[in-house]
């Protein structure tokens, strides 16, 4: 089977996540690493705090913690909502790591060898009442291309355009709100990415099967005139520039960062002796598939810097192969956003419900081939209709008439025959619908063929009737609730990469180890398995229905279609 590396974008380290940043990465990465490893595949998915920048050092201040442990505590704090989530991570690294450190420093040996390092002499904003300069993202004001009036100095969240602090129409400090800044000299490191752009253009041409909202945002920048990106800035906190001259001065967040990726993957080879080698997951690994998932913003850095990064250096390091980009899940009509606090956050979302509910909702409602949006409706009915309604009902109701009606073993009378020779054929191309879109990585599709082949098993139940069969035909009844039990175990494993935690429990009920493979292609074999004669237990409620009086609570506590209110609650 092949191997397949897996990557998603690295959450910042300032604070809770919202669901828009799980939906926009995380979440499709790990269920669809989940799959492959059902499928046999071997799997390495990896990600990593970001840690560095300017706003870890402001955080850390507001905290009233050393920066360095501040990052660890908010590290720590990630790991566990993620892990909360049923994020399979195989490593969930820090890009502060000392093998993050010596990778960052070795490609930038590497990129000035081969001729794509400059040192300039640059003007940065100095702020005079910070008595520093300022990093990019800390100076803010009007963008100079849409008009938005909250740009930060190194892109536009709102037009996602690459800008430069001097850029901004009426900049200020984002620290202080100062309007005190001046203009000041400092040195610093230049990746001469415009060297790189007929190749990166060739490079991106190859991509044909890629999604055109990624391609689209690549060629733009390309078509634009591919600008050098400064790589060093004047912070304290980060990977320290190993050059003369440079002392005090640290790699870009964006330049280090993505080669986290690798690092995270020392990281978790360093972890535990014998493992593979890292390198074989990077370095002249040509057996593998590497495909990275994350939101549109995220796209040019993964698509033109960090691609940049790989080719300039000249060696054989494995340059992604697929790019899953995402569009953005709105909260009524307006962006989630961690700094502003808007929409629902996911320590938040943990205290309401269980994670397979939100991950249920985000994956039916992926934001792939345009802008989503998340309501407090759209949610009570995604619960209600698909996961308590379609699938808890079906589990529910067949598990709790075969035990009263037979006992807790399934039953041996009764022989299938034309209807379950039919509803057999019909899940299978249900089946290979489903899987065939996972494969793809289309995840609104695959909800929605998740979600038929659960109705399958309702329709069967309202066609064969068990209860009313049960009075004249025993062993009709008891062939119909062995075939809905095989179903349930069918669809236990088919649940697993989008509700793991879901997926365990219903196994558990029928006494059977979580999923590890895929049903085969041989289905009607499949649909015997849960043979007579095996125990079960009646499991409790799968999920539980999101009431009206629940929607106008939570719009009320997190802000809705008749609310401006927002909050999250980011860790202390």
């Amino acid at each position: 089977m092949a191997r397949h590396l897996i990557t998603s974008a690295l959450p910042y380290i300032n604070g809770d996540k919202h669901l828009g940043n799980l939906i926009g990465s995380m979440l499709p990465a790990d269920i669809y690493a989940r799959y492959l490893r059902l499928r046999g595949h071997d799997v390495l998915y990896i990600c990593a705090t970001d840690e560095h920048g300017t706003p870890a050092e402001l955080a850390a201040r507001e905290a009233g913690l050393d920066v360095a442990a501040y990052c660890q505590q908010q590290h720590e704090f990630q790991a566990d909502v993620y892990r909360r989530f049923s994020l399979s991570f195989d490593h969930f690294g820090r890009s502060s790591s000392k093998q993050n450190q010596e990778l960052t420093q070795h490609f930038a040996d590497s990129l000035e060898r081969q001729g794509f390092i400059e040192e300039r002499e640059t003007k940065q904003i100095y702020s005079v009442e910070d008595e520093r300069f300022l990093p990019d993202r800390y100076v803010v004001g009007t963008c100079p291309h849409c008009g938005y009036d909250a740009a930060r100095g190194d892109q536009c969240e709102n037009c996602t355009r690459l800008l430069d602090p001097t850029d901004l129409i009426q900049p200020r400090s984002a620290i202080s709100g100062s309007t005190n800044l001046e203009v000041r000299s400092s040195r610093h490191l230049f990746l001469l990415q415009s060297k790189l752009a007929n190749e990166l253009r060739a490079w991106i041409d190859t991509k044909t099967d890629w999604p055109v909202l990624v391609t689209s945002i690549a060629r733009k920048w390309l078509d634009e005139g591919l600008e050098d990106r400064g790589i060093t800035r004047d912070l304290k906190w980060g990977v320290p520039v190993n050059r003369p001259g440079f002392e005090g001065k640290v790699f870009y967040v964006w330049f280090d960062a993505p080669i986290e990726y690798i690092g995270a993957t020392r990281e978790w080879a360093d972890a535990e002796p014998g493992r593979r080698d890292w390198q074989s997951w990077w370095y002249e690994a040509e057996d593998l598939q590497y495909t990275q998932f994350m939101a549109k913003d995220n796209i040019p850095f993964h698509t033109i810097t960090w691609p940049s990064t790989i080719i300039g250096s000249r060696e054989p390091w494995h340059i992604v192969d697929y790019v899953k980009g995402f569009n953005w899940l709105n909260y009524y009509g307006g962006k989630f956003s961690t700094s502003r606090k808007v929409g629902v956050f996911l320590s938040d979302a943990l205290e309401l419900l269980p994670a397979d509910f939100w991950r249920w909702f985000l994956a039916a409602h992926a934001p792939e081939s345009d802008d989503s949006t998340f309501t407090w409706e759209l949610f009570a009915s995604a619960v209600n209709k698909d996961l308590a309604d379609t699938l808890g009902n079906f589990v529910n109701r067949t598990m709790k008439f075969t035990s009263g009606r037979f006992g807790n073993t399934v039953p041996a009378e009764g022989t299938a025959g034309d209807v379950e020779q039919e509803v057999t054929r019909e899940l299978g191309d249900l089946i290979s619908a489903y899987s065939a879109h996972l494969d793809g990585l289309e995840f609104r599709k695959a909800s929605r063929d998740l979600r038929a082949i659960w109705a399958v098993g309702n329709s069967y139940l309202e066609r064969r009737e068990p209860w009313k069969a049960i009075r004249t035909d025993r062993a009709q009844a008891a062939g119909t609730l062995r075939f809905a039990l095989n179903l349930v175990r069918i669809y236990a494993l088919l649940s697993a990469p989008i509700l793991p935690a879901t997926s365990e429990r219903i196994l558990a009920a029928l006494g059977l180890p979580s999923a590890t493979k895929w049903p085969t292609d041989d289905l009607g074999t499949e649909l015997q398995a849960f043979a007579p004669g095996r125990p079960f237990e009646v499991p409790d409620v799968l999920f539980r229905k999101v009431a009206e009086e629940d929607v106008k609570l939570w719009t009320g506590t997190f802000g809705g279609a008749d609310s401006s209110a927002v909050r999250g609650t980011p860790p202390s």
